[in-house]
């Protein structure tokens, strides 16, 4: 079956106080599906909503754990538990350093996000100060040069809340979040515990297949058999679907937060995927020593004979990245295997397979748990692709480039964060929603955004001719007669 949109996963992030608490213990009271709110244990690390969007009931997955353990666990391994992330701004304070983690742990896991400005009810709201505060810190609102949704919300009156809903969903239909709920679920774990009745339990949440009663999860070097289930009402169930956070209990140690799972058909299978998890464990570490400045591709070699081996060795010598690095885990002679896969995965490694077959239970594995295999017959071909996926993993380096400049003959209208003046344009082009910067004897003194051109008394979205004309910026800097403005764009090198 192909993979086909599920619910969205959603972390709820920012500062103490700023109404995160408030705002999921709202959305759990009106949304749980009615009836059931009643239902939720006192501490449950994620739970599901339901949110009326587009004349159709949408299911709505929030994890509710300070700080979230798996979320941040999961930023070390590239991946993340969730989707979309709301971060929470109270309006009668705007950004305040933890606002900034939260930012710095959203961007991270790249995932998109949408922001809250929470307490609107407040006598001492002030949203356009919150959302001043945000843009002095580089987050661009929609409306306001930016591509980042907003709403005010109150989690007293509710007002707010049913509009951020859309938006979350909205957000996460453009981002296309899928699944193949026909496939052996796999996802991660939110947290564990021991519990006096149930013993080591842990809460996973499937991001993708069906976990079902009759299996068996594999976390890392921990396993489980899937006796029975709960959902986030305490409710025993018999299958997961994909995004549903669930109770798994019988577990032989207690499994990591943000540790990946997979599921075995039979104790078999556990077995082997056991025993590859604990061979790799050594390889894995290594990894994670490298270099923090310089990326590592972890790959696996499978080839016809030895010959082959020495010859893709040698090519790969070529093969090199002044930000990334190639990393041979291991290279033999044979079909590819069960055991390279759970290498493979262990050690987030590719598996180049020249001249030589894939097993099609290692075929499957693969397809299940997101291994890749890439598979060659010539050589060259086997080093051009290794050279794409090189520069792929190497870290992206960006740079500023300048594609205008202004000389400000006159200003105008002056605020604390915006100004109107007038300009000659010395070069380049200037537009509408540009970045900019002020300079005053060669010295940069700010950073702004152009929000509005004007030429011969109109309204233009930029300008490209030589000659005079009016613009308003926002930015702190104060300008003046005389300064220069520089307008820029980040680009990749």
């Amino acid at each position: 079956m192909a993979s086909t949109s599920r619910p969205p996963i959603i972390a709820v992030m920012g500062h103490i106080d700023h109404g995160k608490s408030s705002l999921l213990d709202y959305i759990r009271k009106s949304n749980v599906v009615e009836g059931e709110a009643g239902g939720i244990t006192q501490h449950v690390s994620a739970y599901e909503a339901e949110h009326e969007y587009e004349g159709a009931q949408r299911r709505i997955t929030f994890l509710d754990t300070p700080g979230h353990e798996a979320f941040h666990a999961l930023r070390a391994r590239g991946a993340s538990v969730a989707d979309v992330a709301i971060l929470v701004v109270a309006s009668d304070e705007g950004v305040k350093p933890q606002t900034l983690d939260a930012l710095t742990a959203i961007n991270d896991a790249k995932i998109p996000y949408v922001v809250a400005l929470t307490k609107i009810d407040k006598r001492d709201a002030d949203v356009e100060h919150a959302k001043a505060t945000l843009l002095e810190n580089e987050v661009y609102l929609e409306g306001l040069g930016g591509s980042v949704p907003y709403t005010p919300i109150s989690s007293k009156t509710g007002d707010g809340i049913p509009e951020l809903l859309d938006l979350v969903l909205l957000t996460a239909d453009l981002a296309e979040v899928s699944a193949d709920p026909e496939k052996p679920a796999s996802g991660f774990v939110l947290e564990s515990m021991q519990d006096p009745k149930r013993g080591l339990s842990a809460t996973l949440i499937v991001k993708d297949g069906t976990l079902k009663t009759g299996t068996f999860v594999v976390a890392g070097e921990v396993s489980a058999p899937v006796r029975f289930m709960e959902n986030f009402l305490g409710k025993r169930i018999k299958e997961a679907t994909p995004s549903m956070p669930v109770l798994v209990t019988g577990f032989s140690v207690l499994p990591p937060a943000g540790t990946p799972f997979v599921t075995a058909s039979s104790r078999k299978e556990m077995t082997k995927l056991i025993t590859g998890n604990t061979k790799s464990h050594t390889i894995a570490n290594v990894i994670a020593k490298s270099d923090t400045d310089t990326a590592i591709l972890p790959l696996i070699i499978k080839a016809d004979v030895t010959g082959s081996i020495e010859a893709i060795q040698h090519e790969l010598k070529k093969v090199t990245h002044e930000r990334a690095e190639i990393r041979v885990l291991s290279a033999s002679v044979g079909a590819v295997s069960e055991n390279d896969v759970k290498q493979a995965r262990a050690s987030d490694a590719v598996i180049i397979a020249f001249d030589t077959p894939v097993d099609a239970s290692a075929r499957d594995v693969a397809d299940r748990i997101g291994v890749s295999i890439e598979s060659f017959t010539v050589i060259y071909d086997l080093e051009k692709r290794v050279e794409e996926l090189l520069i792929a993993h190497a870290p992206r380096i960006t740079k500023e480039e300048n594609v205008g400049e202004a000389k400000i003959l006159k200003t105008f209208n002056s605020t604390a964060k915006k100004h109107v003046a007038g300009a000659r344009l010395v070069s380049g082009v200037v537009s509408i929603n540009s970045d900019a910067k002020v300079m005053r004897r060669n010295v940069e003194i700010g950073r702004g955004k152009i929000t509005n051109l004007q030429q011969a008394r109109a309204d233009v979205k930029e300008i490209r001719t030589e000659g005079e004309f009016g613009f308003e910026i926002e930015t702190r800097a104060s300008v003046a007669p005389g300064d220069t403005i520089v307008l820029y764009k980040i680009v990749e090198e």
